[in-house]
């Protein structure tokens, strides 16, 4: 029996359906950093005592600075969603960037956006 070479609509179907599922949750997350950045929750320190407000101001800043940085990286994850989609249209989903063989689905189904087989991984780490 040949070694397959991609795979079939039904599993490309079955990987687009957690790959929507995740990019809802990544959209929903992304929103939820962009409303702590923007502060539009209400929670502020205007009507409190100015010491305590220069205090908190700070550690608001440093606050806004790491959601900033989360949801860059969230924006990067649903970026690597996007095109694992593209992938799926392209019947490409899958298929290791390096040794061309199928990524195995229990390593899909855990990194649905996967570009490299666990053994192209590794050998990636140890140059």
């Amino acid at each position: 029996m040949s070694e397959k070479t991609r795979y079939s609509d039904a599993e490309l179907e079955e990987f687009r359906q957690i790959i929507n599922e995740k990019l809802e949750k990544a959209y929903r997350d992304y929103d939820l950093l962009k409303a702590s950045i923007m502060n539009t929750d209400g929670n502020d320190v205007t009507d409190t005592s100015p010491t305590f407000k220069v205090l908190e101001e700070g550690a608001s800043t440093l606050s806004k600075e790491e959601a900033g940085q989360l949801a860059q990286r969230q924006m990067k994850f649903i970026q690597h969603l996007q095109a694992a989609l593209v992938r799926i249209e392209n019947k490409t989903y899958g298929i290791c960037r390096e040794t061309g063989k199928l990524i195995p689905k229990e390593r899909l189904r855990a990194v649905p956006h996967a570009t490299l087989g666990i053994d192209a991984k590794v050998d990636g780490r140890k140059k």
